[in-house]
């Protein structure tokens, strides 16, 4: 594979799936928020991931959302379907989904629950890279997978030829730029970068980008790498500011939510906002204390967003 046609970078959304009260798969709202994206100018769309629920939908279901999206964004932003399995052969099936429907690439984390060790994880992703033919992202997450890709172990797969990018929801922000410099000039690598500690480890070892779940902050992400690519830092770090603040408010830093479950919260501010983020599916449960969801409210207002400039 050419890893240099694949430019994956920027901004993305970690979309979440929008469902009915009753727990239906709401494709109207699904169709709409992924054109909110496109107008909010994303850079890349990430679907099926953990804040899309992969794990309480059927596949069946999981199939239908990628289908959308690709028939949605296709030819305007890159659009990368979560393939998350207990199994590898499980995620190849996925994988070839979104190989035939035109997906630009994959994702998924090691196996979650079973604490695979390194070895394994190479394994699991070597059985996927070589047989869906599609750029594929390896995407660390301990907090859900309860297992930590080491830097070396990233560095062997960074030799696999369709491995052209890596997710790290580590927080472990030392540990991302260990990884930028051990991967810099093989593989992209997207992690939590805007901050003033995250411009100047994009300066020294490279980062391509942030995929944030839900894309609250697209008012403020999107023109901060927009700024930064220009080569205008003070306007990146004024938006990185108000980023950080909308960060601080709403997430913990081992990237749990303040309110709620992480998708829980997002979609009750989505819900806020006007925005069409639908309802949780179980085993999550919806935010309803109207006490948390007046602070909700304020945090939102407070970062900025439900001001007439950032209003959606």
């Amino acid at each position: 594979m050419n890893r240099s046609a694949v430019s994956w970078h920027g901004y993305w959304p970690a979309a979440p799936t929008p469902f009915t009260a009753d727990g239906a798969l709401d494709e109207t709202a699904w169709r709409e928020l992924l054109h909110l994206y496109g107008a909010q100018g994303v850079h890349g769309v990430l679907v099926n991931g953990t804040t899309g629920e992969w794990f309480a939908q059927s596949p069946a279901e999981r199939r239908r959302v990628a289908e959308i999206a690709v028939a949605e964004l296709s030819g305007q932003i890159p659009v990368v379907i979560g393939c998350g399995a207990f199994t590898a052969a499980e995620c190849v099936e996925y994988g070839e989904h979104a190989r035939s429907i035109g997906a630009d690439g994959i994702l998924t984390t090691p196996p979650p629950y079973v604490h695979p060790s390194q070895d394994e994880i190479y394994a699991f992703y070597r059985t996927v890279a070589e047989a869906v033919d599609l750029p594929l992202m390896v995407y660390n997450w301990p907090r859900g997978t309860a297992v930590d890709i080491g830097v070396d172990t990233l560095v062997r797969l960074a030799g696999l030829d369709n491995v052209v990018a890596v997710k790290d929801s580590s927080g472990d922000e030392l540990k991302v730029a260990d990884t930028c410099a051990a991967l810099a000039g093989t593989v992209q690598v997207f992690g939590r970068f805007i901050h003033r500690r995250g411009l100047a480890v994009m300066a020294e070892f490279g980062g391509a980008g942030n995929i944030d779940g839900g894309a609250l902050g697209a008012p403020f992400a999107v023109p901060f790498y927009e700024a930064y690519w220009s080569g205008d830092l003070a306007l990146a770090r004024e938006w990185s500011a108000r980023y950080e603040r909308l960060v601080g408010l709403l997430v913990n830093p081992d990237y749990s939510s303040r309110f709620a479950s992480p998708t829980s919260q997002l979609k009750s501010a989505m819900r806020l906002l006007g925005q069409p983020g639908g309802h949780v599916r179980p085993p999550l449960l919806p935010l309803t204390d109207p006490a948390v969801l007046d602070q909700l409210a304020a945090a939102l207002d407070e970062a900025g967003l439900r001001s007439p400039s950032h209003s959606s």
